[in-house]
């Protein structure tokens, strides 16, 4: 990875004083590290997550590690559309101008559930919960005239695809590994199409793989999980900490060498090639955004 580069080390000698960077998920992981390391940067950092009590405490914890930090706190649940709603009009509230979002949050794993609006809760926190977000937060976005989307996928993308025509698993037995792999296909899919649609705003869009991270996330998986998901990696799954897998995302954000280049698949702290054809084909993406759109406004 780069010679394992931190988050903080990607930042060095960049400067985002009088810029706003919102986070979601950024109470622990891979959201907590790079709230601290743009805060780093000067930057105005909006920390959202569903645990008010673990948004504070990460924003005490900023505040000690980073002299001067700015940092604002709005509680965020992805998985009621009308709770992101109001999410959003706090952000708005605190900040006019969005110069990065970064939908970091996410779920993995899960035993089936379905979210306070119907979708499967894996889909619906990580794509559909942040599709809306991003909507809504696009005026934002477009006030900072030179602004980026970061949103979190993974190189589980290839456990499975979006299903168009049952998107929600309502027709099918649940496999929590397809089930996984299509959200983050759905992340892929969401920043190509939001790049298209969206750079004449200033608005540049990165789908991001941060490698195999030991977070919470795994909190679902047994033993058995895991050596599947060996057989998906070939028998390689290098762990690495939370400080070093935020790296990529990090440098999304506040890369010189993205300027004017969006649309992209990013590990490493670089561009990939290794996505699968059907998570970054132009017309696919096209087409789900227009299906999110519609699921969204049903509710």
């Amino acid at each position: 990875m780069n010679g394992r580069r931190s988050a903080l080390q990607v930042v060095e000698g960049i400067d985002l004083s009088g810029r706003v960077c919102v986070i979601t998920g950024a109470s622990s992981g891979l959201g907590r590290e790079s709230a601290r390391a743009l805060a780093a940067t000067g930057a105005h950092v909006v920390l959202t997550a569903r645990n008010e009590d673990a948004l504070a405490q990460t924003a005490r914890w900023i505040g000690a590690e980073v002299p001067d930090a700015r940092v604002s706190t709005v509680p965020l649940d992805l998985t009621v559309l009308a709770g992101v709603r109001a999410a959003a009009s706090a952000i708005r509230d605190i900040a006019p101008a969005i110069h990065v979002l970064m939908n970091n949050a996410g779920v993995m794993f899960t035993p089936f559930g379905r979210t306070g609006d119907g979708f499967e809760l894996q889909i619906g926190t990580n794509h559909f919960g942040h599709f809306e977000l991003t909507r809504l937060l696009v005026p934002g976005l477009a006030a900072a005239g030179d602004a980026r989307i970061v949103t979190l996928s993974s190189g589980g993308h290839v456990l499975g695809d979006v299903d168009f025509d049952d998107p929600n698993w309502e027709n099918r037995e649940y496999d929590k590994f397809v089930a996984y792999g299509a959200s983050k296909t759905a992340n892929i899919l969401h920043a190509v199409e939001a790049d298209r649609r969206l750079r004449g705003l200033g608005i540049r869009a990165y789908a991001v793989h941060p490698g195999t991270v030991a977070t919470s996330l795994a909190r679902y998986m047994s033993k058995s999980d895991f050596s599947q998901l060996r057989k998906y990696a070939d028998g390689h799954l290098d762990l690495v900490m939370p400080e070093h897998g935020a790296a990529t995302q990090v440098w999304a954000a506040v890369s010189p060498q993205l300027a004017d280049r969006g649309g992209l698949y990013l590990e490493d702290c670089g561009v990939s090639e290794a996505v699968a054809p059907y998570a970054c084909d132009e017309q696919r993406a096209v087409d789900w955004w227009e299906l999110s759109e519609k699921l969204c406004a049903r509710t």
